[in-house]
């Protein structure tokens, strides 16, 4: 990644405050990673859709100080709200799935349990989720990272999508694509599940309940992260934010 090096920091308040302290995880990764000395030029970012350019005034040994020197919107933001949902996936496939989806634009992910999911997310590995979210987001150049959040049930992820335009259920039921990809536009969330695919009765439920149309991604079967890459894919294209 070439330019200034790009950090997260919480509360920025420029223009009223241009003196900020950058400590905790992003300070260690910047002091022993990348080297950041007095004098360097960096980006800091508050999740905001907005980037601050400052410049490195102190390093101490557990935070460093810079001056925000402006601001300006990110460029490279998608113009469309997409969620993708995800059930949770063994080892460190969840993690890939994350990454990529932030890389393609993602707004938000949701990670949920669902009655053939084998794997599980506690506090640390949602956490690590986010540091995930993050790092990528900062590799691609985005002003924002999507929010990671965690839902126990198929059922609460459904109805979280409850505001959203265009609703996306990718099984191994689906034998025809339910809406028209092709003038696909507003915000759209897309449902994956996890190794061990849905029940029956889940996709019925996801039709029928919570308002959500198939979609089919050919005649062969996925891994569960390829499909949710792939399938997000599809709709990011079919939204005209990968043109």
């Amino acid at each position: 990644m070439s330019g200034a090096r790009r950090f997260f920091l919480e509360n920025i308040d420029y223009p009223a405050r241009a003196e900020v302290e950058l400590c905790g995880d992003e300070f260690v990764h910047a002091k022993t990673v990348l080297r950041i000395e007095e004098g360097a030029e960096i980006i800091l970012l508050d999740n905001s859709g907005r980037e601050y350019p400052a410049i490195v005034t102190r390093v101490d040994k557990h935070s460093l100080s810079a001056h925000i020197t402006g601001s300006n919107v990110g460029e490279r933001e998608a113009a469309t709200p997409v969620c993708l949902l995800v059930g949770a996936l063994k080892g460190d496939k969840t993690e890939l799935v994350v990454q990529k989806a932030t890389e393609l634009g993602v707004s938000s992910i949701g990670v949920f349990s669902s009655r053939y999911c084998s794997a599980y997310i506690n506090d640390n590995k949602l956490s690590r989720l986010g540091r995930v979210a993050r790092e990528a987001a900062k590799q691609c150049l985005r002003a924002s990272a999507p929010r990671v959040e965690y839902f126990p049930s198929l059922d609460a992820a459904l109805a979280s999508a409850a505001g959203y335009k265009n609703k996306l259920f990718a099984c191994e039921f689906s034998r025809d694509t339910d809406c028209d990809l092709r003038s696909l536009s507003g915000p759209t969330v897309v449902v994956v599940g996890s190794e061990g695919g849905f029940a029956e009765e889940e996709f019925a439920a996801a039709k029928q309940i919570y308002g959500f149309g198939s979609l089919t991604l050919g005649k062969r079967i996925l891994r569960a992260e390829t499909a949710a890459i792939c399938a997000l894919s599809i709709a990011m294209f079919c939204l005209g934010e990968l043109s």
